[in-house]
């Protein structure tokens, strides 16, 4: 393990290199760029085997798609109008059972054009049956590789990880990089049990007529669902050969073993509710936070079990679904099957196009929380 002090975008490109991928293919887009940078250094320098420099989006998706489909442990990495531009083989990939990563710097959607962080990117393929996690610093996303190529090859389904563009990207910290050796006791080669092999004639994406197409559907909504263990289990294993864990790998709490308030959020914003939930407690507020780390699949169970005990729950999150109940909020509610056994919740949406949410913001969120009505505002 080495430490190293660089911008965090170029941390997670060393990370994603130490997974010995065969296939690297990416257009680079504000805030990713300096991780497609990154990377295409490392293949300059003899470090990488094939570097695929695509004319857009579109096409990085569908080169490593095709390159997984043949055998080999294929990355890409995006954000915002570029994952926009995927969505068609980001769904094909999930549908053919290839397990990709993409490193997703998040970045809010236009019009109006704005290159600022916020989730509506990722947030917008939630759907398609990739699994998502969501990091809260660079270290985590520096750790959170590996343990994406782990996940994919073992349930065959893709992974994104998604980390706060400019917040997380483009900060310069002292970070631990996995070295290239000891991640090979980590992760194994990848050896797929299908694939494309003209002396083994298989065929991927074939045409489903309406008898048969629910059924893939079926199969791939419950093995994305299963796969939660497996986040688990390769989160754990990796804190064991590492030495550093992230709450359970699915969500983790801050503070809630008494806490009556609680926010629910995910990724970089989680540190400034930390520092707000510290200086309440100082003033004798029983507040807390449950930092959602496996967005899909969604650990319903454990939010649950981790809200259980509060009074009032409020969710931030920085999508949106326009007309309808925020995305994030609707999960949290759905984790509640008793009506009657669910806390009030509420719904915040801020930070939307790199919007400041500071400490302040958090402490705010947490005191008209702590007033026990239920509200839905936009911060």
């Amino acid at each position: 393990m080495v430490k190293k002090t660089v911008e965090g975008s170029f941390a997670i490109a060393e990370a994603i290199k130490n997974c010995e991928p065969d296939v690297v293919a990416c257009y680079p887009i504000t805030s990713s760029s300096h991780i497609a940078e990154g990377l295409a250094q490392f293949y300059a320098d003899g470090e990488i085997k094939e570097y695929i420099r695509t004319e857009q989006e579109f096409s990085s998706i569908s080169a490593i798609v095709g390159a997984s489909a043949a055998g080999s442990r294929a990355v890409s990495a995006t954000s915002s109008q570029g994952l926009a531009l995927m969505h068609e083989v980001v769904y094909a990939a999930a549908g053919m059972r290839v397990p990709i990563v993409m490193a997703i710097g998040n970045r809010a959607l236009s019009a109006p054009l704005n290159i600022w962080d916020d989730w509506q990117d990722s947030i917008a393929e939630r759907d398609s049956g990739w699994i998502q996690i969501y990091c809260e610093n660079a270290q985590e996303a520096i750790d959170t590789a590996p343990q994406a190529f782990k996940i994919a090859e073992k349930v065959m389904l893709p992974v994104m990880f998604c980390i706060d563009g400019f917040y997380i990207t483009h900060s310069v910290e002292t970070f631990e990089v996995p070295g290239m050796e000891e991640i090979r006791k980590f992760l194994p080669k990848f050896n797929p049990k299908l694939k494309l092999d003209p002396k083994n004639p298989v065929s991927l994406g074939v045409y489903a007529m309406p008898t048969h197409y629910q059924m893939f559907r079926e199969d791939v909504h419950r093995d994305a669902a299963a796969s939660l263990k497996v986040v688990k289990q390769v989160h754990d294993q990796y804190g064991k050969t590492f030495g550093r864990t992230y709450g359970d790998g699915l969500v983790e709490g801050y503070k809630l073993k008494d806490a009556r308030f609680i926010l629910v959020s995910m990724a970089s914003v989680c540190g400034n509710i930390k520092e707000a939930v510290d200086a309440l407690r100082q003033k004798g507020m029983k507040v807390g936070l449950l930092r959602i780390r496996s967005y899909r699949p969604f650990p319903y169970g454990q939010v649950a079990k981790a809200l259980a005990k509060a009074k009032a729950v409020a969710v931030l999150e920085k999508s949106y679904n326009l007309g309808g109940k925020h995305p994030l909020y609707s999960d949290v509610i759905g984790s509640f099957v008793d009506e009657k056994k669910r806390p009030v919740i509420s719904s915040i949406v801020g930070g939307l196009g790199g919007k400041d949410v500071t400490v302040r913001d958090c402490e705010g969120m947490l005191k008209k929380l702590a007033k026990g009505k239920h509200f839905e505002v936009w911060w």
